[in-house]
């Protein structure tokens, strides 16, 4: 059956306190989700938020971010009083400040901790989580010394409990949560900090070598990341136990997950790390099928998406292929006036994932804006041969694409439900600052978002589904 859902990072929630926190409004959302006749609701990861305000960037695999505890349940346990949190509450700019939020986090949190009084949940949950609380609450209080150890476990106490619960909420709710883990993990981490035996380094503990791509049309010197990259042998020996410890983390937290640059597993390009270009690096080859099989023999099957855009080999996709994992489309690749792309609607195979765009997307809005007039006229002239019924917006063109493919799963960013410009864009790779700051405001989840979303569900889910059946009966007579 054809299953959908709306892509909509936790951040960009409404909340009365800065950013999007799992507070009544993240519980409001789910309701609308529902309401709306979806699936999934897919978000970012919910590490703790590095350089630049990326959730892409972690201190820790396994930690979450404190700006993600709703400071009004805290009310409701009775660690705060209701003036302790008023100060800090702020009107939705459509905009995350991220100072200004952790300015109010701290201050917050520390005042709960002063009145919170250990008990069996909170003791059961440091037993259960040891393999990487403790390093975590170290590091931290490294960071900032004034904050003690146990007040950084404290925070993850609240934050996994706050987050499971809204994750119950929504899966009884019928709701499943897409969840994205990175490939990479930061430098500047625990896990590179407490485990230099996970990575290829140096006789000093340093990083020899880093992330990165080879140069190309778009960057002539290539791109150089700041991630260290795994020591695969070592991991080998191991039978993947980090990684399979992480992967079980993350299975927690999400019904779903999106595997982050899946090609890495096949092969990844890794440049000396003294290096400013990517000139000198070269491709790897990176752990294989081998992985996914100890992955199923220790965790089970699970639901995984398969993040594999951009340039695959050969290899790549038969690695795809033997997982089974669906990959992804993005409509927004797919219309270019001179290409035959694999991304248009009319090529997608059943098991695969279609977006209109990713968090590191344009809006649909936005990149039509910026879109060439010849490939304006190639995506008009698909549309009006397509089997749609256009709407006058290109967004709900794209998005009626999307539900009409063969794609099992359709996942739709809200900006492009809702038509948003370039100002609703998550992300846009290789930039600093303005990234990761664009939030929904109450007022803009109206009923009549919710019924135009489940109107344009439901008619190409059906219509999705009628086509199949037919297209299966006439290869049954032949």
């Amino acid at each position: 059956m054809k299953t959908s859902g709306v892509l909509l990072p936790v951040f960009s929630l409404p909340s009365s306190y800065g950013i999007g926190c799992f507070s009544k409004e993240a519980y409001k959302f789910v309701d609308f989700l529902a309401e709306a006749g979806q699936q999934y609701w897919q978000i970012l990861p919910l590490g703790t938020i590095g350089a630049g305000n990326s959730p892409y960037l972690s201190y820790s695999s396994f930690a979450g971010s404190v700006y993600y505890i709703d400071p009004e349940q805290l009310v409701e346990e009775g660690l705060l009083k209701e003036k302790d949190i008023l100060p800090y509450r702020q009107e939705n700019t459509g905009k995350v400040d991220y100072d200004k939020v952790w300015e109010g986090r701290e201050k917050i949190l520390k005042k709960a901790y002063m009145k919170f009084r250990p008990d069996d949940a909170y003791k059961k949950f440091k037993e259960d989580n040891e393999g990487w609380l403790d390093e975590y609450a170290e590091f931290m209080n490294v960071k900032d010394p004034a904050l003690s150890e146990e007040f950084f476990k404290f925070c993850q106490y609240l934050f996994l409990k706050q987050w499971l619960s809204l994750k119950g909420y929504a899966n009884k709710k019928g709701i499943k949560i897409i969840g994205d883990i990175p490939f990479y993990v930061a430098l500047e981490g625990t896990a590179f900090h407490y485990h230099k035996e996970l990575f290829k380094t140096d006789e000093d503990g340093n990083a020899s070598v880093v992330g990165g791509c080879p140069p190309d049309a778009f960057a002539k010197d290539g791109q150089v990341w700041s991630n260290p990259v795994y020591d695969w042998d070592y991991h080998k020996k191991t039978n993947y136990e980090w990684w399979m410890n992480r992967l079980e983390h993350n299975f927690l937290l999400y019904d779903v997950l999106r595997l982050d640059h899946f090609r890495g597993f096949d092969e990844y390009f890794e440049i000396p790390a003294e290096d400013e270009t990517a000139v000198n690096g070269e491709w790897v080859k990176g752990p294989g099928y081998e992985f996914f099989e100890v992955m199923k023999k220790t965790l089970g099957e699970k639901d995984v998406i398969a993040e594999d855009l951009g340039f695959l080999t050969d290899n790549v996709h038969k690695l795809l292929s033997d997982t089974k994992y669906p990959g992804m489309k993005v409509l927004e690749f797919a219309f270019g006036a001179w290409d035959d792309s694999i991304y248009l609607p009319h090529k997608y195979p059943e098991n695969c994932v279609v977006y209109t765009g990713t968090h590191d997307n344009d809006t649909v809005q936005g990149w039509f804006e910026d879109l060439s007039e010849d490939d304006k006229k190639f995506l008009d002239h698909y549309l009006e041969y397509s089997t749609i019924e256009r709407t006058g917006k290109i967004h709900l063109d794209l998005a009626s694409l999307a539900l009409e493919s063969r794609a099992d799963r359709v996942i739709i960013p809200l900006q492009d439900y809702m038509g948003v410009g370039k100002e609703g864009r998550i992300n846009t790779p290789s930039t600093v600052g303005g990234n990761w700051e664009w939030r929904v405001k109450e007022e803009q989840l109206t009923d009549e978002l919710k019924e135009m979303i489940k109107s344009l569900t439901k008619k190409y889910r059906t219509r999705a589904e009628e086509i199949a059946k037919q297209e299966k009966e006439e290869l049954n007579k032949n």
